[in-house]
């Protein structure tokens, strides 16, 4: 505690940090300011940040293009109400992100945070319905190690075994939790699942490529090929939850449009303002839309975050898409996938290990059971890295400005606390 600075110390019997018993936890790192893929700590110290914040900095800390975008708005308009009013950032934001996504996901629906814009698709999907003359459409098919948010409505749809919220099961309905279609029993199951219920599924819900929060699990996109065959025999909405892989994190802008599945909903946050401003959004397809369209008042989606399409946050926004059309992140990605595979492939080998996988700019070694989190972050920090492991993963997913020398750092800190 001497060397930490007074408002930590001050401040510390009046935060509630997350993910943590504060009891036993050591105290956080103080950072002093962030600079490209790196934190600068108040004691001096700089560390790589292996995670980008939860994999929000995609573009790295303080890049000049959205900070300017941010200080011009900042002088024009920081923040109006959404309700009957409308600016330039969000209206143009959302015409970009149509034309980006694939098909007819064309109706931008705006929050603040990755949680809630889940909750809004849920919502969506159960008014689509109700819209439409159908009742009692109500519940979700989510899969085993899948991961939505912490709100009470996303808790249902996360793993419920695996995942962090058992403690309050039964507090809200339950839904149908199945294994992911990864081969032709599997799909043959949820088949099933899906005729015996399908009149109470509003829709299916899925982390496509990657199920981020719950392990860092992949599967390939012919998992996604079925869900999409499988909700249209069945007659039931298909939402992608992209919060975690859109925005080039596994190779292709959206995982949607590398694999050539449109969902009806899709979810986005995270990398949406490259990590600057909390901002997200559930779009919607044409037809989900139009259920919606209605001379009747009621038909409505009543829902409306109060900074939803924040002026700051959208030009933080449209700057970050600028530097996505550049295309650099296109070369960036592959580079770093190949500076993680070979930095981790050693560890394969090492005690408890069960798998080493990386998928574009994500690297993940696998353990057979939960790895130490506070006494491990502290062995990295000493290592020069900021990396925070999940329960029984140890995970990079870095910013894709972070040089092939800071790759390195990161996975030689990962070597050296796996492999000893």
């Amino acid at each position: 505690m001497d060397h930490q600075p007074a408002w930590l110390a001050q401040g510390a019997a009046h935060v509630w940090r997350p993910y943590c018993q504060m009891k036993t936890a050591p105290p956080p790192l103080a950072v002093a300011r962030t600079e490209g893929a790196r934190l600068i700590l108040a004691d001096g110290r700089e560390l790589v940040d292996g995670i980008a914040s939860w994999w929000t900095a995609c573009h790295g800390y303080n890049h000049p293009h959205i900070r300017a975008a941010v200080q011009a708005q900042l002088e024009t308009a920081p923040h109006v109400m959404f309700g009957g009013l409308a600016h330039e950032p969000a209206y143009r934001l959302a015409t970009r992100l149509a034309k980006a996504l694939p098909g007819d996901l064309d109706h931008v629906f705006f929050a603040e945070s990755g949680s809630v814009s889940v909750e809004i698709a849920m919502k969506m999907a159960i008014q689509y319905w109700i819209n439409r003359g159908v009742h009692g459409r109500a519940r979700f098919v989510a899969f085993r190690g899948g991961y939505h948010g912490d709100t009470l409505a996303t808790m249902t749809v996360c793993d419920p075994e695996e995942g962090m919220h058992s403690l309050f099961a039964g507090v809200m309905p339950a839904q149908h939790i199945a294994a992911l279609p990864t081969d032709e029993a599997s799909e043959a199951a949820l088949d099933r699942l899906l005729a015996e219920k399908g009149r109470e599924i509003a829709a299916i819900i899925v982390e496509p490529r990657v199920q981020g929060a719950g392990g860092m699990l992949f599967h390939d996109d012919q998992v996604l090929r079925r869900l999409r065959r499988l909700a249209d025999a069945h007659g039931v909405l298909l939402i992608f939850d992209e919060i975690f892989v859109g925005f080039g994190r596994t190779g292709d802008i959206f995982a949607c449009e590398g694999a050539g599945v449109v969902p009806d909903i899709v979810t986005l946050s995270k990398s949406l303002t490259g990590g600057t401003l909390p901002l997200s959004a559930a779009i919607a397809t044409r037809a989900v839309f139009e259920a919606f369209w209605s001379d009747d008042p009621g038909a409505a989606l009543m829902h409306g975050p109060t900074y939803m399409g924040n002026p700051l946050a959208c030009a933080a926004a449209n700057a970050s898409l600028d530097l996505f059309e550049t295309g650099t992140w296109r070369a960036d990605v592959p580079r770093i996938g190949e500076g993680l595979r070979a930095g981790l492939e050693p560890c394969r080998g090492a005690p408890g290990v069960v798998d080493v996988r990386v998928l574009g700019a994500i690297g993940v070694v696998e353990f057979q059971a939960a790895v130490p989190v506070q006494a491990w972050c502290q062995r990295f920090a000493e290592a020069g890295a900021w990396i925070r492991p999940m329960g029984k993963v140890v995970y990079l997913t870095p910013a894709f400005v972070t040089s092939d020398a800071e790759v390195e750092l990161l996975t030689r800190a990962v070597r050296s606390v796996v492999c000893g």
